[in-house]
């Protein structure tokens, strides 16, 4: 279990308890009323989760969204913390209106709009003694809380997260569902198990993550998520909590149905970020990456190499055809319709070519600098007594 009175990763001195910040009537300055100013709740929290909730643009997904998460079946109090990150649609407009026929939503705002950034802004604003995050584009069960908060009263472990469920919404969308199914479409992720016949109710994580729950206190100790991290910001936090002994889990009855990519074009850029910043990870926390990660990042340069002549073009050559027979197997194992097995293999690629160009192109900077990212680690978050 994490030791958050002994960190076995060293950090910079931490900085001076903040003092929370007086809510005036008007909100925050440039912001409409009812919009909170950043501010760090006490110590002693006065509830009893804390949601925290990223949001950009969401004007489509609240009206589905947010009903559901206030019906969370929790045995105690919850607040939602929305921390907007500048839509320029009706988000905020519309989730001011909830939160006037409901208390438990908070409204914040984050002017940095990273994903990364939002959830520190919430996490400093948490009241509650856990704390959840949650997407609004992901579709959570109703005792995701409740169950989160039992697995923790345990005392064994310090993050607990539900499998990461795709499910399809659209033509491609499905397609890669259907892709992430496989386990050439998973890869060394254990995050999507939940559809194996033979998965167990919990299984141990590693650095592939998908949102989850932890007491306050256990985020307090690592500094939150690393604001440098604009994606995969949850997989470089887990690396920081295994480091330091800590346990993750996935619990099956918590997974959370997610949309995949509804276009080739949208899915490549998607990949793309997720090698950038898994090879960045990587470059701080070596023990991220085992070796079929690495074998992963290699394909692009493997099928380049099959166009070279001599010695490396054959054993370009040679990879290219392992991988397009594993590629085509696992095309007839998911059992697509006739019509959808090219898009199915095109899925497949897309995803492999663009995250591992992406961890190759990254990785070429970040490795240099490897010392630095390390010694840059957040500080502990400090909140004031009352």
């Amino acid at each position: 279990m994490l030791q958050l009175d002994r960190p076995r990763t060293p950090l910079a001195p931490p900085a001076a308890p903040v003092r929370p910040a007086r809510r005036p009537a008007g909100g925050a300055p440039g912001s409409p009323a009812g919009v909170e100013p950043p501010s760090v709740a006490p110590a002693r929290p006065t509830v009893d989760v804390s949601v925290l909730i990223p949001v950009l643009d969401e004007e489509a997904h609240l009206p589905r969204c947010v009903p559901a998460m206030l019906a969370q079946d929790l045995d105690g109090t919850f607040e939602l913390l929305f921390v907007d990150g500048g839509s320029r649609d009706r988000t905020v407009p519309l989730l001011l209106e909830l939160q006037a026929r409901d208390p438990r939503i908070r409204v914040l705002r984050n002017p940095r709009r990273t994903t990364a950034h939002g959830l520190n802004v919430a996490l400093r604003a948490a009241r509650g003694r856990h704390v959840a995050r949650m997407d609004a584009h992901t579709e959570y069960p109703a005792s995701y809380l409740r169950d989160g908060v039992e697995r923790l009263a345990r005392g064994d472990v310090d993050w607990v997260a539900g499998p990461q469920v795709p499910t399809g919404h659209g033509y491609w969308s499905s397609v890669v569902a259907r892709a992430l199914g496989g386990g050439l479409g998973r890869g060394a992720s254990d995050k999507w198990r939940a559809a194996d016949a033979a998965a167990p109710e919990e299984w141990p994580l590693t650095t592939s993550v998908f949102t989850g729950m932890w007491r306050r206190d256990t985020l307090d100790a690592l500094g939150g998520w690393d604001g440098d991290w604009p994606v995969n910001q949850d997989s470089e936090m887990a690396a920081r909590v295994l480091a330091r002994g800590g346990r993750i889990v996935c619990r099956r009855e918590m997974g959370a149905a997610y949309a995949p990519r509804d276009s080739l074009r949208r899915l490549a850029r998607q990949y793309w970020r997720y090698g950038r910043f898994r090879a960045r990870t990587f470059a701080r926390h070596p023990r991220s990456c085992g070796p079929a990660r690495l074998a992963a990042a290699a394909l692009p340069a493997a099928l380049a190499a099959a166009a070279l002549p001599g010695p490396l073009g054959v054993a370009g050559r040679a990879a290219a055809a392992v991988y397009a027979l594993a590629v085509v197997l696992q095309v007839v194992r998911l059992r697509p319709r006739p019509r959808d097995a090219a898009p199915l293999a095109a899925a497949l690629v897309t995803m492999h070519l663009a995250w591992g160009a992406g961890f190759l192109a990254s990785a070429v900077v970040a490795l240099p600098r490897r010392r630095r990212l390390r010694a840059a680690l957040p500080r502990p978050l400090l909140r004031p007594a009352a």
